[in-house]
């Protein structure tokens, strides 16, 4: 009987230590258990966002792949229109860019009309020419008028890279007297426009030349006609 206290009291500290220990495992496993459900909750929740990120992206390429088939009509047809500048029937003789200004009576000063392409134009079947020029940006008429043997081009202010005149223009839509100062880029463009300009003068005037020689011929033969003279077959014909 001894022993068996001491028997009984081992058994009672290996029951306290095992009642002891129990609490211990308990929370153990409890953390355990936590710690697992916290890295299962962290493993999915990729898994998730994969599958939305891969139905996002399903839809964005479902979209951009559909294909009605449909054909949408234009509301409005635009057809090619011809149009018309009048220098159709003309020969260029002469196109060279310059800047044109007209003087003002009323203000006494000189006036822009604009920059832009500075032409001298030959009708192929009339044989007139005339000096034209347009703007460059909205080929609005700057000056139209035809060359003549009388006009005369005088250098502006001593430049030898203006020349002024007087001409009868019809850039406007009505004949006025103007006074017209053009300026080009260089010397050398100043002078061809002169050259080709006093050649264009020089066609004119043979064709004015020959046009009064047709005039003088005509009143000639008019003139030898007197008012008493009258056609033979006009006196041989029976009165009626």
């Amino acid at each position: 009987m001894a022993g068996e206290p001491f028997g009984g009291e081992e058994k009672k500290e290996e029951t306290t230590a095992a009642a002891a220990a129990a609490p211990a495992a308990a929370t153990a496993t409890t953390a355990a258990t936590t710690t697992t459900t916290s890295e299962s909750k962290d493993d999915a929740a990729p898994s998730a966002t994969t599958a939305e990120e891969g139905t996002e992206e399903k839809v964005a390429v479902t979209g951009d792949e559909e294909d009605t088939g449909a054909q949408i009509a234009p509301i409005v047809r635009l057809e090619e229109v011809a149009i018309s500048t009048g220098e159709e029937n003309e020969e260029v003789l002469l196109d060279l860019k310059a800047k044109l200004y007209r003087f003002d009576k009323d203000g006494n000063q000189w006036k822009e009309r604009g920059v832009g392409q500075v032409k001298l134009l030959q009708h192929k079947e009339s044989g007139k020419i005339r000096l034209l020029m347009r703007q460059s940006r909205t080929l609005k008429i700057c000056a139209n008028h035809l060359v003549i043997p009388a006009t005369t081009l005088q250098e502006h202010a001593g430049s030898d890279k203006s020349w002024v005149w007087h001409a009868s223009d019809y850039s406007d839509g009505e004949l006025k007297e103007e006074l017209f100062c053009i300026r080009l880029g260089s010397t050398d463009s100043a002078q061809k426009f002169k050259s080709a300009f006093e050649e264009a003068q020089d066609k004119m005037a043979g064709k004015d030349g020959a046009a009064d020689a047709e005039a003088d011929a005509a009143a000639a033969a008019l003139g030898g006609l007197s008012v008493d003279e009258k056609p033979k077959e006009a006196v041989e014909q029976p009165a009626a």
